[in-house]
C-alpha cells in the first residue's frame, strides 16, 4: 500500500532544529542581555519579532530558547525510553506472577495524574534546572512504552531464536538487546516520537504555570510564561512568535509519529 510520507514535516523540523542549534552563527542579539532602552517594543526593523518587557530581542531568544526545550525533549525521552525497555522487558520475560505483579504496580502508576507526578518530583528535587525537569519528565513518561514493550516480549520469548539463544546461556540483558529490541523498537517509534512532543509540552505547562525554568533560563516554555503580563501589556509578539513556533514544531512531530505508527501498524511480523 502507498503511504503517503511526511516529507513537508520533516523538512520543516529539520529547519527549525538546524535553526536552534546553528543560531549562535546568525549573529544577531545576545538574547541574554537586558537592553532597558529599548523595552516591549513591537516588531521592526531593528528587532524582527520585537523585544520582551526586559528589553531583550525575541527573535534571538526564540532559537536560543529553541535548544533548551528541544534538548529536554530529547534527554527526557531517553530517559523515559530507557526505563520502558527494561521494565516492559522484564515483565514481558517473567513469569506469570511476577508479570501481574509488575504489571498491577505500572497500573498504580498511570492512576497517578501525570503533571502532578512531574510537580512532586521537581519538589523533590529542589530548584528547577534544565538536566532535572529532563529527568523528572522522563521518569513521568515511560509507562505507556513500557505496556507496548511487554506485549511484544510475551509474543517472542517463545519464539525459536529466542529459546535458542537462551539454550545457548544468553542471559536476559543479551536476549533483550540482540534479539527482543531490534523486533519491538519499530513498534514503539511512534509512542517515542511523542513522548518527545510531550516532553515539550509538559516543560512548557511547568514553566507557564511558574513552576518550571526561571525567566533568565530561556526556553519556549519560559517565554509563554511571560504570556499573561503581555496580555495586559498588549505585546501580542510575546505570545505569537514562541507560540507559534512551539506550535509547527509540535505538528510536525506529530505528523511523523502518526506516520510511524501507521507503517508499524502495517507491518508484518518478525516471528
Amino acid at each position: 500500500m502507498n503511504k503517503k510520507k511526511p516529507v513537508l514535516a520533516v523538512v520543516i523540523l529539520l529547519i527549525i532544529v538546524a535553526g536552534c542549534f546553528a543560531c549562535g552563527f546568525f549573529g544577531g542579539k545576545d538574547p541574554a542581555y537586558p537592553d532597558l532602552r529599548n523595552c516591549n517594543l513591537p516588531p521592526g526593523k531593528e528587532f524582527l519579532f520585537g523585544t520582551d518587557p526586559m528589553g531583550r530581542d525575541v527573535f534571538s531568544m526564540i532559537w536560543h530558547g529553541g535548544r533548551v526545550s528541544l534538548f529536554i525533549g530529547a534527554v527526557s525521552t531517553i530517559v523515559s525510553t530507557a526505563i520502558a525497555m527494561f521494565y516492559g522487558a522484564l515483565s514481558g520475560w517473567a513469569p506469570k506472577w511476577g508479570d501481574r505483579l509488575l504489571m498491577r504496580l505500572l497500573e498504580i502508576f498511570l492512576s497517578i495524574p501525570n503533571l502532578l507526578a512531574v510537580i512532586f518530583l521537581q519538589a523533590v528535587l529542589g530548584k528547577a534546572t534544565i538536566v532535572s525537569i529532563s529527568f523528572v519528565i522522563g521518569m513521568t513518561g515511560w509507562m505507556s512504552i513500557a505496556k507496548g514493550i511487554r506485549t511484544k516480549v510475551r509474543q517472542l520469548k517463545n519464539s525459536g531464536y529466542v529459546v535458542a539463544a537462551k539454550c545457548m546461556g544468553g542471559g536476559f540483558f543479551y536476549v533483550l538487546w540482540k534479539h527482543l529490541k531490534p523486533n519491538f523498537m519499530a513498534s514503539i517509534m511512534f509512542m517515542v516520537v511523542m513522548n518527545v512532543r510531550n516532553a515539550i509540552i509538559a516543560e512548557s505547562t511547568l514553566s507557564f504555570m511558574g513552576l518550571g525554568l526561571p525567566v533568565e533560563s530561556i526556553s519556549w516554555g519560559s517565554m509563554l510564561s511571560m504570556a499573561e503580563n503581555a496580555l495586559l501589556g498588549n505585546s501580542w509578539w510575546m505570545i505569537l512568535f514562541p507560540g507559534g513556533l512551539l506550535l509547527v514544531t509540535l505538528l510536525c512531530i506529530t505528523s511523523i509519529g502518526d506516520h510511524l505508527r501507521k507503517s508499524g501498524n502495517q507491518k508484518p511480523g518478525n516471528l
